[in-house]
């Protein structure tokens, strides 16, 4: 027998309620990752290209936010593709990534294959809807219109090219229609990774499953 368990959130740490708002002047689009070398490289690569195909269907200019440690390598490539909209926040305290979030329009979660990035469900939680591709677990954790998941178009595995027009399908829908994904997203952290629902489930798990 087994059981699947997803990581859980403080709903009351990670919540729309906050002096943050998104800016009204332009789209803030959000990363947040411990860091983007080793491997990682390949979100920020994603993103230089999905920044540069939804520019040009927005009505306003488009930020991006990128949160962790960012080799200096990638930020000269970030610069020479012309991106000059990029705030490089480091490597933050754990406390300040609600405000972070709060402050944004949209988190991308960029790590291909991910089981339950806390990344994703703390974005949910703070009421920031969230794209990715549909690959790992992400389609499992992003339901209904708590954000858009995009098709990948290619192999994952092998760490193929993935479909970035489709991504940027997803963020534009999105950015779109802010309200309904905002409150969906709230929603379905409140329904699926509320911290305290997920401790009762390790209790079950452990305590009363073994009787």
């Amino acid at each position: 027998p087994g059981r699947v368990i997803y990581n859980g959130v403080d709903l009351d740490k990670y919540s729309p309620e906050g002096v943050e708002n998104p800016p009204r002047d332009h789209f803030r689009l959000l990363m947040v990752e411990g860091s983007y070398g080793s491997g990682y490289e390949g979100g920020l690569e994603t993103v230089f290209e999905l920044l540069s195909l939804l520019q040009r269907r927005l009505d306003q200019p488009l930020e991006l936010m990128v949160v962790g440690n960012v080799p200096n390598a990638l930020r000269e490539k970030a610069a020479l593709a012309g991106l000059n909209a990029v705030t490089w926040m480091g490597v933050v305290k754990r406390d300040e990534v609600p405000a972070i979030d709060r402050s944004a329009h949209l988190l991308f979660s960029s790590d291909v294959n991910a089981a339950c990035p806390n990344s994703v469900i703390e974005a949910l939680a703070c009421g920031l809807p969230v794209i990715g591709f549909d690959t790992g677990a992400l389609a499992e954790l992003v339901l209904g219109d708590a954000g858009k998941i995009a098709r990948y178009g290619a192999n994952p595995w092998k760490l193929q090219k993935p479909d970035v027009h489709a991504l940027a399908d997803a963020a534009f829908s999105v950015l779109s229609n802010q309200q309904t994904y905002r409150r969906a997203a709230r929603d379905q952290a409140q329904r699926n990774f509320d911290i305290q629902k997920i401790a009762d489930r390790y209790v079950e798990v452990l305590l009363l499953d073994a009787h």
